[in-house]
């Protein structure tokens, strides 16, 4: 609430906030003299403002803290519907978007009721399997409601949402790392936005089956080991091994579009490729979701998935796996001998992402 005559940008003329505590603004002469007040007493609302630093602060009986208040200043009738991330434009046609990109963990703050949320959430990608002969990382699961695209294991775009004012935790889920010892490779983490959750990539398999995930991580060398399951609506399975030996490849990654390759004799399965689409109509198309190629001995090293997956080791040319790529949930390559030297670090996987976009 204004007092007559102040600016809209005057903090010190605020008296109150809705459903505070009442009462005007007790001005002070510094930050330590807010945190100095004796607050026996006080009730949730109570205002306190400095000139110096130009702070403005609200009272908190529940946790007995001054909390300060950021102000955002926009001409009347142009308050953002929302915020968080990082925020682009997109017209089409009479249609104006808003389009919100979370490459890091953070909040989306809805400020009044959002219809026909469209949303990209895309899990971290799982490591490739650890030591020699191992299956690639499945890519992170990869779910969608964008017009038109296609969701993960080639599924049609889900249901947008609805979004009600409230502060919605973003997490992006991060790549599994690298494994450097005769083990598993690691799962990659979940990304969440609201309801939605995409799950994180299965490791691929040292000497047994890929792990489940989004997208199934790829066999480790031996008979009859099998790639990991993916998950309905996120992500395909990774390849099989039906075979063992020093000339058999090791199975690739799953990914959002395709499944992992199966190992054969000579040649190591490549990673399941991922989806493509675009929030914006640009020529820059986002891709996400490949799986990590497996690695070789005598076979040949198997190729990453488009959109972000490693590439798998081999002992032939003494190639070294890579990691899948940051915010795409690529699955990372499966490690190898190199260059005749045992316990080579797996690929790691890629981190997620989330892109949120709606009507301006």
């Amino acid at each position: 609430v204004l007092q007559s005559g102040a600016a809209v940008n005057d903090k010190v003329q605020i008296a109150a906030f809705s459903g505070g505590g009442g009462g005007g603004v007790t001005v002070y002469s510094n930050e330590a003299a807010i945190l100095a007040v004796n607050t026996t007493g006080l009730t949730s609302g109570t205002l306190a403002y400095s000139d110096a630093g130009d702070i403005f602060a609200v009272y908190d009986a529940t946790d007995d803290k001054w909390k300060k208040v950021v102000f955002a200043e926009f001409a009347l009738g142009d308050e953002p519907k929302a915020t968080g991330g990082t925020v682009t434009t997109y017209i089409d046609g009479s249609t104006t978007y808003r389009i919100h990109t979370f490459t890091s963990s953070g909040n989306f703050v809805v400020n009044e009721t959002i219809s026909n949320v469209e949303y990209l959430v895309v899990a971290g990608g799982g490591s490739g399997g650890g030591y020699y002969y191992s299956g690639g990382g499945g890519a992170g699961g990869y779910r969608t409601s964008l017009t038109g695209a296609t969701s993960g294991r080639n599924s049609t775009a889900e249901t947008k949402l609805s979004l009600i004012a409230a502060t919605y935790s973003i997490v992006i889920g991060a790549g599994g790392a690298g494994q450097s010892s005769s083990a598993q490779g690691n799962d990659g983490s979940d990304s969440t936005f609201s309801t939605i959750t995409s799950i994180g990539g299965g490791g691929g398999g040292y000497n047994a089956n890929g792990s489940n995930g989004g997208s199934g991580g790829g066999a480790g060398q031996g008979s009859g080991k099998q790639g990991g399951s993916g998950t309905t609506g996120q992500g395909f399975d990774g390849g099989d091994l039906s075979s063992s030996g020093n000339t058999y490849g090791a199975g690739g990654g799953g990914g959002a579009g395709a499944a992992g390759q199966n190992g054969a004799v000579a040649d190591a399965g490549d990673g399941g490729n991922g989806l493509s689409l675009s929030f914006d109509a640009s020529s820059a198309v986002f891709r996400a979701g490949g799986g990590g190629g497996a690695s070789g001995a005598n076979a040949g090293n198997g190729s990453g998935g488009s959109g972000g997956g490693g590439i798998g080791g081999a002992f032939t040319g003494a190639v070294a796996p890579t990691d899948g790529t940051t915010n795409t949930g690529g699955g990372g390559g499966g490690a190898s001998h190199v260059g005749n030297a045992s316990g080579t670090t797996s690929g790691a996987g890629g981190s997620g992402i989330v892109i949120i976009r709606y009507v301006a």
